[in-house]
């Protein structure tokens, strides 16, 4: 039993590559609360975060980058070529994850959370779990993964993967195990199985719930909802019909994108006008693939679509909402301005965390609107 009353916290881990950030949004898709502890390490060493000045004396000043903050890139090639500069750092880090998973474990709403991290077992926070669940893949299909996901050489690629611990000392640890070697299909159906063992009942009931608020709802209303890997042929369709790409979408390309992200549906009585691509992660807000059927207007369509975006994000502690657009969407200044957003750049942003998830996740010829949900930092304390 966790130390945490009213939860049940699941410990998601296994070693690069074997597709943890996949699973961890599966059941965020199916209600929990993710964690993500790797990202987390990386915030409590930001300039303005408590690990900071510890890691800077520990490693000298030349791990800093140009504007100050650490250049992860130059630290990560000494300590994953030094174990002991590995456990010195991981000394720093590993507290500090510890303190915040627990604040946002203690103000979540969820009752079921997931704890992503590649050493949960190391730093001790798996004893702190209900249960444990591993990720596994072949090291052929961990270094595939590198290359394509991560851009990194083969040969880097291998030795990242020969630096970790054997998988099996990860599975002798765990209560559930996922083998993520197939498509996100096959792997979506191993983690409902799962789920549905925790919570009985949960998907045939949500699927029961949508049906009877589908019916209920008159011709002509507009209402939003999340969708569900269930949906992935509906949402296929509704890209296809609207942006009319070289190439048609999938339906197995949706549920891969369900990997990556959630979607949210706008629907005017039983018909599906437009949806919104949308993630958070690290407490940031991510939207993108804004499409919306051209016979219904943004005024009607985009302030319901970013309400819920909101009032989702803030269920889950979010500080701020990035949108990203395509040109012909940004024009819309006057309705993004009544909607609370402001058109910016990345480097404006005033927090690193935000920053970073700008730039990371910011298509190609888009431009970014930022609208902040909360005055206070969730992990100010930390």
């Amino acid at each position: 039993m966790s130390k945490w009353v009213g939860k049940y916290v699941i410990g998601l881990t296994g070693n690069i590559g074997t597709g943890k950030s996949v699973v961890r949004r599966m059941l965020e898709h199916l209600g929990a609360y993710g964690i993500d502890g790797d990202a987390l390490a990386h915030r409590v060493i930001a300039k303005d975060a408590p690990g900071y000045q510890p890691v800077v004396k520990a490693f000298g000043r030349w791990i800093l980058a140009p504007d100050g903050q650490i250049d992860r890139a130059k630290l990560g090639r000494v300590v994953f070529s030094d174990p002991e500069a590995l456990r010195e750092l991981e000394s720093v880090i590993h507290p500090l994850v510890i303190q915040a998973t627990d604040f946002l474990i203690q103000r979540s709403k969820q009752r079921v959370i997931v704890i992503e991290a590649i050493k949960l077992l190391e730093a001790g926070i798996g004893k702190q779990c209900d249960s444990i669940w591993v990720t596994y893949a072949p090291p052929e299909i961990q270094a595939a993964r590198l290359v394509k996901n991560r851009h990194m050489s083969r040969e880097e690629a291998e030795r990242r993967i020969a630096a970790q611990p054997p998988q099996s000392e990860k599975i002798s640890a765990a209560t559930t195990v996922i083998k993520n070697t197939g498509t996100f299909t096959e792997t979506w159906k191993q983690v409902v199985a799962a789920w549905d063992k925790l919570v009985p009942g949960a998907e045939d009931a949500a699927k029961a719930a949508e049906a009877a608020q589908t019916a209920a709802r008159p011709p002509g209303e507009i209402h939003v909802m999340r969708a569900r890997p269930r949906h992935s042929a509906q949402i296929a369709d509704l890209i296809n019909h609207i942006t009319r790409p070289q190439k048609l979408v999938s339906q197995e390309d949706i549920m891969e994108s369900f990997g990556e992200k959630a979607f949210l549906l706008l629907q005017m009585g039983h018909r599906t006008m437009g949806a919104v691509g949308w993630q958070v992660e690290n407490l940031v807000s991510r939207s993108t693939d804004v499409i919306v059927d051209p016979t219904l207007s943004l005024e009607e369509a985009l302030p319901p679509l970013f309400a819920e975006v909101e009032r989702a994000s803030s269920d889950l502690q979010c500080e701020v909402s990035l949108v990203f657009v395509r040109p012909e969407l940004a024009k819309q200044d006057n309705l993004w301005r009544q909607m609370g957003y402001e058109q910016t750049a990345p480097q404006r942003l005033g927090v690193q965390a935000w920053k970073e998830a700008a730039s990371e996740s910011m298509p190609e010829g888009t431009i970014l609107f930022f609208k902040q949900l909360r005055q206070d930092r969730v992990l100010r304390p930390i």
